[in-house]
């Protein structure tokens, strides 16, 4: 009785082992295309708190043609970039079904080394010479997703 007790145990490690895989695996990569499209722009706006910001954004330049990720994750490293897409993602999907969504919405201190880190890693070339302990969006006031343009005052 012990040993197919034994079976037992072992053959329902076995399936919730494979089933755990599945689910994992499909969480990964989901239903074709989920992933491309949950790191588009319009998927962010879906939100309807990310309104002001969106339209911000496709007002904003040459920054209008990069993606939310682009900045608000990091992307030096694939891991990280979707440990943090996860992490993120399930805030804001909290704080949106909770009520509980900041006005105005602002970037956390990790949200900000990143975003500061995206700056550098995107204009290199341009900021060698400048102070780097300042952020980008404290001279580049239109960045903030409010007020856009070259003499946005908030």
């Amino acid at each position: 009785m012990g040993i197919s007790l034994s079976r037992q145990v072992l053959a329902t490690t076995i399936i919730t082992g494979i089933a755990g895989v599945a689910v994992a695996a499909f969480a990964l990569v989901g239903p074709p295309r989920l992933l491309e499209h949950s790191e588009s722009p319009a998927f962010c706006a879906g939100c309807h708190v990310m309104g002001e910001q969106h339209e911000a954004w496709s007002h904003a330049g040459a920054h209008r043609r990069i993606r939310c990720v682009d900045c608000h994750l990091p992307n030096g490293n694939p891991v990280a970039h979707y440990v943090w897409k996860s992490i993120d993602g399930m805030k804001d999907v909290v704080a949106f079904y909770s009520g509980h969504v900041p006005d105005p919405i602002k970037l956390s201190s990790h949200g900000a080394k990143v975003v500061q880190q995206n700056c550098v890693r995107c204009h290199e070339a341009t900021v060698t010479t400048m102070d780097r302990t300042r952020q980008c969006w404290g001279c580049h006031r239109q960045l903030r997703h409010k007020l856009t343009g070259a003499m946005a005052t908030r």
